[in-house]
């Protein structure tokens, strides 16, 4: 009685499909769906939060409404007016799994993942299940743009 576990076919198809797909995608972005349970951590020159050191120009202050803010994803900062003339910058990274932020609404941040908002004060989770606060930085207006320098 030597029969081949149930499980093989499925096991050599998900190995098939892992490595065609990672051919597809040129080696290491596929990679991250395909390996074992042993949690990938990210490494790199960034900060905690993700964004660039700085200063970043994110252009025009106007940009940014009052008690709302605006995202910018490619820099990966959030940067909020929570009231006239007061700007305040924080990391666009969810500090729960990593998603970036997807807007400011109803003078909350709010990631689109799994569901966390996070205050356009000060950073600080409203709503989890997001851990920890949104990272903050420095956030200034120089000649009518915002320049966001993270620490």
């Amino acid at each position: 009685m030597s029969e081949a576990p149930e499980t093989s076919p499925a096991a050599s198809r998900r190995t098939l499909l892992c490595g065609a797909a990672v051919l597809a995608a040129g080696g290491a972005v596929a990679l991250t769906g395909c390996g074992s349970s042993s949690g990938g951590s990210s490494s790199g020159g960034s900060d905690k939060g993700g964004a660039a050191k700085g200063p970043v120009d994110l252009g025009p202050a106007t940009d940014v409404p009052v008690g709302g803010g605006k995202v910018y994803r490619e820099q990966k900062i959030v940067v909020t007016q929570p009231t006239e003339g007061q700007f305040k910058a924080f990391s666009a990274k969810c500090t729960h799994a990593g998603c970036i932020v997807d807007q400011v609404k109803k003078q909350q941040i709010q990631c689109p993942c799994h569901g966390s908002r996070f205050s356009v004060t000060d950073g600080s989770v409203q709503e989890g299940p997001a851990p920890s606060p949104l990272p903050s930085y420095a956030v200034a207006v120089e000649a009518g743009n915002l320049k966001v320098t993270a620490s």
